[in-house]
């Protein structure tokens, strides 16, 4: 069983950074890939980032590319998602993820464990 508990969202303007946490409980953490994922009301959940369990690859959206990304640090049973650039059109909950395997998989239904996200909100 995996806990994650997202943090560092907020209210920030137009071209401004976020960085998000998400720390994960269990002894394990390090044989799970992590992703991000956003989500609007009435709209469905939107792929944002993944990583693979080791850190050596990673994946983006390509809403996203070049200006999110996503770390992990194993020893801290935490990963994150540094945003640059923000736009009004990042505005979302966004939710971190945990599957178990190797890999990084863009679908929501390849993720066993969510958080229960934290809001971001970007003003123009």
């Amino acid at each position: 069983q995996v806990q994650l508990v997202e943090s560092g969202g907020g209210l920030v303007q137009a071209g401004g950074s976020l960085r998000l946490s998400c720390a994960a409980s269990g002894r394990t953490f390090s044989s799970y890939f992590m992703g991000w994922f956003r989500q609007n009301p009435g709209k469905e959940r939107e792929f944002v980032a993944g990583i693979s369990w080791s850190g050596s690859s990673t994946y983006y959206g390509d809403s996203v590319k070049g200006r999110f990304t996503i770390s992990r640090d194993n020893a801290r049973n935490t990963v994150y998602l540094q945003m640059n650039s923000l736009k009004p059109e990042d505005t979302a909950v966004y939710y971190c993820a945990a599957g178990r395997g190797p890999g990084i998989h863009v679908g929501p239904d390849r993720y066993d464990y969510w958080g229960q996200g934290t809001q971001v909100t970007v003003s123009s």
